[in-house]
């Protein structure tokens, strides 16, 4: 089965298993001795079975926090749309915005 992923105006396609285990590529990185050293102690403490698989659990966990943002945007987006004209000024429309935001995020 396909989804459809749109991220920053960028549309991409994958088949849903690929973001899980089926066929793998490969991919090098490098990051400092301390980020480094972060993976590994979650390794060994079985959070992970691999640093590979800490990796692929981040990717994944952006890509659904990318959702969240999105949904949430086209959610401000609807609620702009179905509340009419403001006697507001822009500006503290922009400033109200924030300020949910900064309480949404705790």
């Amino acid at each position: 089965m396909k989804a459809r992923y749109r991220h920053c105006g960028i549309e991409a396609i994958q088949i849903r298993a690929d973001l899980y285990d089926y066929q793998m590529s490969q991919m090098n990185i490098s990051m400092p001795p301390a980020l480094k050293s972060w993976i590994d102690s979650r390794v060994a403490e079985g959070r992970y079975s691999s640093a590979s698989d800490f990796m692929r659990d981040l990717v994944r966990r952006n890509i659904e926090a990318a959702d969240d943002e999105t949904e949430w945007l086209r959610g401000l987006i609807a609620e702009g749309l179905a509340s009419g004209v403001s006697d507001e000024k822009p500006e503290t429309i922009i400033e109200n915005v924030i300020a949910r935001r900064r309480l949404r995020r705790g």
